[in-house]
């Protein structure tokens, strides 16, 4: 039989939002976010309840104490702010408070002109029990209310300080502690850096960095090109691995199974004699170098991004230090990588399954410690699917227990409740679908679900239009305008994107044979010269965007989202609102590249936070041109060979320029 705890404990606590899954996992923030909960509470008959909203950092003794406020139907809304990185949890509490009750009631008893002389008795008895449990000036407070209504006078008057709010909520504070109601366990929320929820990313192959064709690029060449990623307004610098790059098996050019003397290989082949997830590469620098490189990116505003792909190369000092942290074949070799047919025998991954499981995992999460303690809190984590979800779980708890401010950017173009899971266990941002994602109809449910179901609570998409393992089909053309759109949509749809460059600013498109998703001449094997002054070079434009994503808050914001319709299936319209500053934007995105489109919107006014027959100015941020809008439908053209989208910044008397 179930036996209650207390049958007196009337309050029901239903439901606490935000929250995933009912509380299993984190939701995420980044400081100096604003956390809404809304939570339905309620009891039997009419009583009154007090709730309140407890907060505070994990580990922490004392909550922050909020009240709540009913909005209706059961619903109570609450707020508090997140300050630091960091988990922190938050609950709600209530109780059936029989003052407040009493109080109300009261107040309808003397309208009707009741006699009140026995419910004055009720009341300073339910004032002697708070004051009981109270202390300090919260004790005083409710003696001087006894003796008011105690004393005899006008009954007015003692209605009047029987009802007056301060004397209401002090009461209320000092129910009997058996009948509250908390709800268990608290949830929690994941504190990230604002950097976590808004940023810029660049990728580039420090061995491409050099100004001298066919000489390997080092750290002092990525330095001396810092100037040039600042000025496109990037915050993050990625680097693909640099470490040592083993020889056995070692990948040619385009791929090409057999590798020439002079080859270098693939960075993502981890490890030789001299080093593997620790060493740097010789040919880059020391590791004096890598931490002035790390130094001279904070004073550009740019934050130094890593690599981590754990697997070996066959001459990784592991496989011979830890062979069973690998598998073995038959035939006494090791378990190359593979996914059938492709094949990748300069790479032997971890076996996971391995009786020294312990030692793996704590190995693999000290090349995490070691390169935060160069200066490195922002990583990019190549494949994560491919690794069990327990060692991530345990490895991003343990490392963000330690490092709160470290970001962890899953590389993970899988299946999408995998992807899901990897970020509801810890991962702050994610690769997604976009960069397939082409039509409108695509966009537009890709998008809806990303920023208006419950994974907007835990999964932060990074899109990226190309990668160094991805020259999607669209861009194989090499059309200027195909490039910009598919900037434009990945800076303004999400507020975490990025770009794989020089390629993508140098509109690289040709692919290594047709109907290929990998690039000619790719990187991955081989150094590559660039000439970042070429004319056709899209640097100004992105430079020029990312100083408007600086600018607007709006474009920090996924929540906001929505679609506004256009009567043409080649043009996306879509807003985003910050609430606080009031910044409001529309944007119109032309998706055929080749064509001029046009066609009429259809204002979402709500989503615009304008009034019915509201007029207002609107400004397009990409071109400086102003006008006036009243009606509801509005006729757009866009000519690809142009500009393909319109930024509007939404302007209205009361709301400021962001």
């Amino acid at each position: 039989m179930n036996e209650p705890r207390d049958g007196r404990r009337r309050v029901v606590i239903d439901r606490v939002l935000p929250s995933v899954e009912g509380g299993a996992a984190p939701i995420k923030r980044v400081a100096g976010d604003r956390v809404d909960v809304e939570a339905h509470v309620f009891t039997d008959g009419h009583d009154g309840l007090t709730v309140r909203l407890l907060s505070r950092p994990l580990g922490e003794d004392e909550w922050a104490v909020t009240p709540m406020t009913l909005r209706w139907n059961d619903e109570w809304l609450g707020t508090f702010t997140v300050q630091k990185p960091g988990l922190h949890e938050y609950t709600v509490e209530a109780w059936v408070d029989h003052y407040l009750t009493w109080a109300r009631d009261l107040e309808k008893r003397a309208e009707a002109g009741q006699e009140l002389d026995i419910e004055f008795a009720i009341g300073a008895g339910l004032l002697k029990d708070a004051a009981r449990r109270a202390s300090g000036s919260d004790r005083e407070a409710l003696r001087a209310g006894i003796k008011t209504i105690e004393a005899p006078g006008s009954d007015s008057g003692r209605v009047a300080v029987a009802t007056d709010p301060d004397l209401v909520a002090v009461a209320s504070a000092y129910p009997e502690r058996s009948l509250r109601l908390r709800h268990e366990p608290p949830l929690t929320v994941i504190v990230d850096p604002p950097l976590a929820g808004f940023s810029a990313w660049y990728e580039m192959f420090p061995r491409s960095a050099s100004t001298e064709p066919g000489r390997h690029g080092t750290f002092r060449d990525v330095e001396a090109r810092l100037p040039y990623v600042a000025e496109m307004g990037f915050d993050v610098l990625y680097l693909p691995p640099i470490h040592p790059v083993g020889s056995t098996k070692r990948k040619g050019p385009n791929n090409r199974t057999v590798a020439m003397p002079d080859d270098t290989g693939s960075p993502w082949a981890i490890g030789d004699a001299s080093g593997g997830h620790k060493a740097i590469h010789p040919l880059l620098g020391t590791l004096a170098d890598f931490r002035r490189l790390v130094a001279a990116a904070r004073d550009h505003g740019l934050a130094i991004a890593l690599d981590i792909a754990f697997q070996c190369s066959p001459d990784h000092p592991y496989v011979k230090t830890h062979p069973d942290w690998f598998k073995m074949r038959p035939d006494g070799s090791v378990q190359y990588a593979e996914n059938p047919p492709k094949r990748y025998e300069d790479i032997y991954p971890f076996n996971f399954e391995t009786a020294d499981w312990r030692a793996l995992w704590d190995e693999l999460k000290s090349v995490f410690d070691y390169w935060i303690a160069q200066g490195v809190t922002v990583f990019r984590v190549d494949n994560p699917h491919t690794k069990p979800f327990r060692f991530w779980e345990w490895c991003i708890g343990e490392v963000k227990r330690e490092h709160p401010e470290t970001i962890f950017l899953a590389e993970a173009f899988t299946r999408p409740k995998i992807m899901s899971r990897l970020a509801r266990l810890g991962f702050t941002q994610s690769y997604t679908y976009f960069t397939w994602r082409t039509e409108k109809s695509e966009l537009e449910e890709y998008l809806e679900e990303l920023s208006q179901s419950e994974m907007v609570e835990f999964f932060r998409p990074n899109f990226w239009p190309n990668t160094p393992d991805i020259l999607t089909e669209q861009l194989h053309t090499g059309s200027r305008p195909t490039f910009l759109t598919r900037f434009l949509l990945a800076a303004t749809l999400s507020p975490n994107y990025g770009i794989y460059g020089p390629p993508f600013e140098l509109l690289e498109h040709i692919p290594r044979e047709p109907g290929s998703e990998e690039y000619r001449d790719s990187e991955k094997y081989e150094i590559r010269y660039w000439d970042l002054d070429r004319p056709e070079s899209l640097a100004p434009f992105i430079g020029h965007v990312n100083r408007l994503r600086r600018a607007n808050p709006a474009f920090s914001n996924l929540h906001s989202l929505r679609f506004h319709p256009v009567d043409n299936e080649q043009l996306l319209a879509y807003s985003k609102r910050d609430e606080e500053s009031g910044n409001t934007l529309l944007i119109v995105v032309n998706l055929d590249a080749a064509n001029p489109q046009a066609g009429w919107l259809t204002l979402d006014r709500e989503a615009l936070a304008l009034e019915p027959g509201e007029r207002f100015d609107v400004e397009d941020l990409l071109v400086g041109t102003r006008y006036t809008w009243g009606d509801e439908r509005q006729y757009l053209r866009l000519d690809p060979d142009s500009i393909p989208a319109h930024i509007f910044r939404v302007d209205r008397e009361g709301v400021a320029h962001a």
